[in-house]
């Protein structure tokens, strides 16, 4: 894959994008006061709650409590990862985006990234011709009429004819040595021991697989008839694909939809395509491989409710527990996860030729909640008449429960271990490691001097050089001193960052939540007393340390003794807080 973005490039591109014309440009804004306000584009309300701001470069909702900067709106109002968000924003500005180089491999520019993207538009442009032009055409458009698609469906998947020729899409798009070497860089052609090149998919349906932002970046091929190899066959994995980050239907699906009430998760393309045929239009399939936590994270993205479909054997079941483990982390307020297993030897394909669409969501309707499914395993595989079955099933569930975010799920899956294992509720909760006791905290939101001082900091950057930059104090051991220092360093080191800039910088780090509650929050200090409130909470931090490294000193003192320099030291901290003491009096 390639490297990371640079951090500078990042920074740049936030000091670049306006946030306000971002926003204003897909959901219109309405200036209010120094901000901008809409009614939010996350949550149903009747009156404006979200806030964005010029001057931090932020958003933040009253209502639902979403915020960030303009790489997160992107991110959650266009339903795209991290990488992808970048890029979006990037070509508004007709930037290219640099990457990181750890092998020495050769810089790709837009120019050349897009043009991957052309010659896999192309290929599928060429499948799509031969499916009507080829002299086999005849025979496959039979099979495909055999198989219940129509023309319509069929164009809307871009569904196309590799020929079973050795190299008719190498001859015709090859036409520069550049673009033979570019076939087979995307896989849509091999190269043998004699250097002999030919097609990778011959004499196969064609399915392209788009990613989110409808580019086609890989292909599926399958077989017509038993004998002619393996059912499927998919492309490897190249430099603009990377299977277990992309869901077959995905974005034909959000097509379809406004917004997708529900996503199916099916097993082949052709469940895929049959399903759309009659109606059911919002399923996706994982691209050859088990459902991954990037699928998972892709799809709670996109949708509340997210239904898995099976087989109910051996496999299916396994394939299941896969898919559950990876949701879990993923299963926050509002999101719901459920499964169903289809009868032996029928698959969504064959079922819904059978029986229809009312029928087969009838099926979704009944599906298992994922709770179900999670215990049905797990007691599957103990004895649970007896002590020892009982203990590993808590042994066995309580890290899955651990993973769950909301706290009302917890609730929920400790309430059905209790009942199975003749424990209190209570009892249980205290095996959780999950700290619910401070998500509740942190919802309550309790102001802390250090919050206060870290949230003007994050709010207004220009703050940091109006007090000492005393890295020492980490030594200091008090709460957030840490972040603190981290925030105001990195200020100093940056002094045109914006809050959204700043904000961005902690993206994958485990401060990331707190500051961007602290970056929302509302301080409700007017601009002209900012410097002398942030001044005063800072002198109040600097003597709580100072407090504490002189209480720690004098007990020492009491107990083990002390050196000649701690002594100086505590002589010079006992007059440093006398003065401070007299000045604050």
């Amino acid at each position: 894959m390639a490297g990371k973005i640079p951090r500078q490039f990042i920074d740049d591109l936030l000091a670049r994008v306006d946030i306000v014309d971002l926003i204003d440009g897909r959901i219109g804004l309405k200036k209010a006061g120094k901000d901008y306000q809409a009614c939010c584009p996350f949550h149903n309300e009747k009156s404006p709650s979200f806030t964005v701001s010029r001057d931090k470069q932020f958003y933040h909702c009253f209502g639902c409590g979403a915020n960030g900067n303009a790489i997160s709106f992107v991110m959650e109002y266009d339903k795209l990862e991290f990488v992808d968000a970048i890029e979006e924003l990037a070509a508004t500005l007709n930037l290219d985006v640099p990457r990181e180089q750890g092998s020495g491999a050769p810089q790709r520019t837009q120019a050349e990234r897009r043009s991957d993207y052309e010659l896999m538009q192309q290929t599928a442009v060429f499948y799509q011709h031969q499916l009507k032009q080829h002299e086999k055409s005849a025979e496959v458009i039979e099979y495909v009429k055999r198989r219940g698609i129509s023309g319509e469906t069929a164009k809307r998947f871009q569904i196309g004819y590799a020929p079973a020729e050795w190299d008719s899409l190498y001859k015709y798009l090859g036409k520069s040595k550049e673009l033979q070497q570019q076939l087979v860089d995307l896989k849509l052609a091999n190269e043998n021991q004699q250097q002999r090149r030919f097609d990778f998919f011959r004499d196969r349906l064609m399915f392209p697989i788009r990613d989110k932002r409808g580019r086609v970046i890989a292909f599926g091929g399958r077989v017509m008839s038993a004998d002619q190899g393996p059912k499927y066959l998919n492309s490897p994995e190249t430099r603009i694909f990377h299977k277990g980050f992309e869901l077959y239907g995905l974005y034909e699906a959000k097509q379809a939809h406004n917004k997708l009430s529900q996503v199916l998760i099916v097993e082949g393309y052709m469940d895929v395509v049959a399903l759309a045929e009659k109606g059911i239009d919002y399923a996706v399939a994982a691209l050859g491989t088990a459902t991954t936590a990037e699928h998972m994270q892709t799809l709670f993205r996109t949708t509340d409710k997210v239904i898995c479909c099976y087989d109910g054997d051996r496999a299916g079941r396994d394939a299941a527990w896969r898919a559950l483990e990876h949701a879990l982390p993923y299963l926050s307020h509002g999101k719901a996860l459920q499964f169903v297993f289809l009868p032996d030897g029928e698959d969504p394909d064959s079922l819904v030729q059978k029986e229809g669409k009312e029928a087969f969501e009838e099926r979704l309707k009944n599906a298992e909640d994922y709770s179900n499914v999670l215990y049905q395993k797990l007691t599957s595989q103990v004895d649970m008449t007896s002590d020892a079955g009982k203990s590993k099933l808590m042994s066995d569930a309580l890290p899955l429960i651990d993973k769950v975010p909301s706290d009302f799920y917890q609730d929920t899956l400790l309430d059905l271990l209790a009942r199975f294992i003749g424990k209190t509720r209570e009892q249980l909760s205290k095996k959780l490691t999950t700290p619910k006791q401070q998500q509740s905290i942190e919802r309550k939101f309790k102001v802390t001097p250090m919050r206060q001082a870290i949230g003007l900091l994050v709010q207004h950057p220009v703050l940091a050089k109006e007090v000492d930059y005393l890295p020492e104090l980490a030594e200091m051991g008090i709460p957030g001193i840490e972040l603190f220092l981290r925030v105001q360093q990195l200020c100093l080191e940056n002094p045109n960052y914006s809050t959204a800039q700043l904000f961005e910088a902690f993206r994958d780090t485990k401060e990331y939540d707190i500051l961007k509650k602290l970056a929302s929050w509302p301080h409700n200090i007017k601009e002209e007393a900012l410097i002398k409130q942030f001044q005063q909470t800072f002198q109040f931090i600097e003597d709580q340390c100072l407090n504490l490294r002189h209480e720690t000193l004098l007990m020492k003192d009491k107990t083990e003794g002390l050196s000649s320099e701690e002594r100086h030291e505590v002589a010079l901290l006992t007059i440093a807080l006398k003065r401070r003491s007299s000045s604050q009096n």
